[in-house]
């Protein structure tokens, strides 16, 4: 009897065992699914917040690029004044010697006002020729032979932008 009375004791306790394994697997499964649903929710707010700093920095970046052209347009308002001035002055002048002279200022004017901006003229004549700065529109027989390879004339003047190439000189070029 004392056989008989051993086993049923054991068997409710692998009962009660297999129920707290399920318990834990259950609980394991939901602490999973808790994660899941966590990450994901994390996940969806991260993507959202990115989006939101995209379009945002898509707006300041176009922001600035209207304010700065702006900015250059202003800046550029006196010298156009100065030309509708020079052109109405002008229907009534005689002397040649003044015209060239308000023309040499107002371009004076234009000048400064594109360095102030960052603009600067580039130097082709006499330079070698490099593609990188230079656009070859003619290549003619060298005058002298320390002129091969270099920029004989420059049909069109090149200019950086703050150190960057914004238009290529173009140039004819000595063989």
């Amino acid at each position: 009897m004392s056989v008989d009375n051993e086993l049923p004791n054991e068997e409710p306790n692998l009962g009660q065992e297999m129920n707290e394994d399920q318990v834990t697997q259950e609980n394991q499964e939901n602490n999973g699914d808790e994660l899941v649903d966590e990450y994901r929710d994390k996940f969806v707010l991260l993507s959202a917040d990115f989006e939101n700093y995209r379009r945002r920095t898509n707006l300041e970046k176009l922001d600035l690029i209207v304010s700065a052209n702006g900015s250059l347009l202003k800046d550029l308002l006196p010298v156009l004044d100065d030309f509708q001035r020079a052109i109405a002055n002008n229907e009534q002048l005689d002397d040649v010697a003044a015209l060239r002279e308000g023309f040499k200022l107002i371009q004076a004017k234009f000048k400064q006002i594109l360095l102030s901006k960052g603009l600067k003229e580039m130097e082709a004549k006499d330079q070698l020729f490099d593609a990188d700065l230079h656009e070859a529109i003619a290549n003619i027989p060298a005058p002298e032979d320390a002129l091969k390879g270099k920029v004989i004339d420059e049909v069109e003047k090149g200019y950086y932008l703050n150190d960057r190439v914004l238009r290529f000189a173009k140039v004819v070029v000595g063989q």
